[in-house]
This record gives structure tokens, sequence and C-alpha cells, in this order.
């Protein structure tokens, strides 16, 4: 079976996805949030992110010629902007942290 035709591929990418969108449209009202908002915001979308990582490296480590034109093709959108995957998810994670540290300093 090919990789994109797997059901728990396409659900998960799916869920991902739907996700993801539902999360950044909250997140348009995120300096509305109270404190616990903030931290219930912040740990949502880490627990997204972790969840992209491992769909990702599922890609990576697949044999299908789709999932590696897939990672490939992430690859290079990124590079356009002069960074990697894993530089991707290191920023993300640097502002999820710089937002914690907000909160932190907001006591």
């Amino acid at each position: 079976m090919a990789f994109f035709e797997s059901e728990i591929v396409q659900e998960e990418a799916k869920r991902l996805f739907t996700d993801y969108q539902q999360l950044m449209q909250l997140g348009s009202d995120y300096g509305k949030f109270d404190r616990e908002g903030k931290k219930m915001f912040i740990g949502t979308m880490e627990a997204l992110m972790e969840r992209y990582r491992v769909f990702m490296k599922r890609f990576e480590l697949s044999e299908d010629f789709q999932a590696k034109m897939t990672v490939e093709q992430l690859r290079t959108q990124l590079g356009q902007f002069g960074m990697t995957p894993e530089q991707m998810f290191d920023q993300m994670t640097k502002t999820l942290e710089r937002m914690k540290g907000e909160l932190d300093q907001s006591e």
C-alpha cells in the first residue's frame, strides 16, 4: 500500500490540518486570553507541534516515493526562506518558549 493510501496517514493529516486551522483561528484572540487561557493555548500548540514532528518523521522514514517527494518539496520550500525543517521546528519551539517566558514575567 502506498503511504498516502493508508487510512491512518490520511486521518492524521486531516486531523493535523483541522486542529492547526482551529488553533490559528483561536490564536488570533491570544492577546485577549487570561493567563490560564494563554497557558492552555501554548500547551495545545506544543502538543500539535509534537504530533506534526512525528508525522513528518514518518514521511522521512518511509520508503514510499511520494512520501520522499513530499519531504523534498518541504525542504525546497523552506530552503527558499533559508531554513530547514529542523530549523522550522526549532524556531517554533523558541517562539513557544518565549511566550511561556512572557507569561512567567506577568505573574
